[in-house]
């Protein structure tokens, strides 16, 4: 974003002409004002993008962001405590609380787009864009703190404490993603409080999964590995039943002596071999081999 933009060798030739040249990039638009020193600044026109507009002396160009926008609030990903912003986001990680109450980041992104229509971008430039000098990128960024940012945490807020923070962690996918529409919903209705939704349109809200404290996380990983420790336990008993039924199988059938010497042979402990003439020699085996 910049306020005025020309290819150098055409600017230098049309400057001398006392020309104002307003270029917007593929992904802008611009608006341009007369300004001349013996007029009143008045809007001029808009200026569609990768159109180049050749002005009077002394006109203003301006040139914001067409097309979708996005508004990442996210943590660096090389930040253990999941504080910082991540590099190139608008925002770092917002926090929310829940019924429970509990309180947990999350991280996720905005898309919107600013408005096409001529004559509401005027109105957007004279009401918002000039005051937060939203044709810089810092204006721009300052701007998208307030007018998406603030009803963005308002949302979060409000839309969070509907849920119980289990739901929105890992045990309720459905609960996710009612709570990411209600996010939608409240923000919505926060923005056209707030007056922005006359020049911003097209908002979609992605969430991604909450995150609660750390000591939070690591007690839910503790009940995970309890679980599965359980789990485990279960089925190592399950297979002791079943041995022992087959034990129990085996005294019906052989006798007690007979089931006894029949686990010794499966064990590897004995070695039981029948003669040419039918007899029957029963050999114990060596530690460590037979």
């Amino acid at each position: 974003m910049r306020r005025t933009t020309a290819v150098a060798s055409l600017a230098a030739t049309l400057l001398l002409a006392g020309c104002s040249v307003t270029i917007p990039e593929p992904d802008e638009k611009g608006i341009v004002y007369d300004a001349g020193m013996f007029s009143d600044t008045t809007f001029q026109n808009c200026v569609d993008p990768g159109v180049r507009d050749v002005s009077g002396w002394g006109d203003q160009g301006y040139v914001y962001p067409a097309g979708q926008r996005t508004f990442e609030f996210a943590a660096d990903p090389n930040d253990p405590d999941g504080v910082r912003t991540k590099p190139g986001a608008e925002s770092g990680p917002l926090t929310m609380w829940t019924k429970d109450p509990l309180e947990m980041r999350v991280s996720g992104v905005v898309t919107f787009s600013l408005t096409g229509d001529c004559k509401t971008l005027q109105q957007f430039h004279e009401q918002i864009g000039l005051k937060y000098e939203a044709y810089t990128d810092a204006g721009w960024r300052k701007l998208l703190s307030v007018y998406v940012g603030q009803p963005l945490d308002r949302a979060l807020d409000a839309a969070s404490k509907e849920f119980a923070w289990r739901d929105l962690t890992y045990v309720n996918p459905q609960a996710k993603q009612q709570w990411e529409a209600k996010v939608g919903e409240y923000m919505g209705q926060f923005l056209r409080e707030q007056g922005g939704t006359a020049f911003f349109e097209k908002f979609s809200v992605t969430l991604q999964q909450p995150q609660p404290p750390q000591k939070v996380r690591e007690a839910m990983a503790a009940v995970q590995q309890a679980q599965e420790e359980n789990t485990a336990q279960k089925a190592k008993n399950a297979k002791a039943r079943t041995e022992l039924e087959a034990i129990k199988e085996l005294k019906d059938v052989l006798g007690p002596q007979g089931a006894v010497m029949w686990q010794a042979v499966k064990d590897g402990r004995i070695q039981i071999i029948v003669t040419d003439t039918g007899q029957i020699n029963v050999t114990p085996n060596k530690p460590g081999g037979n």
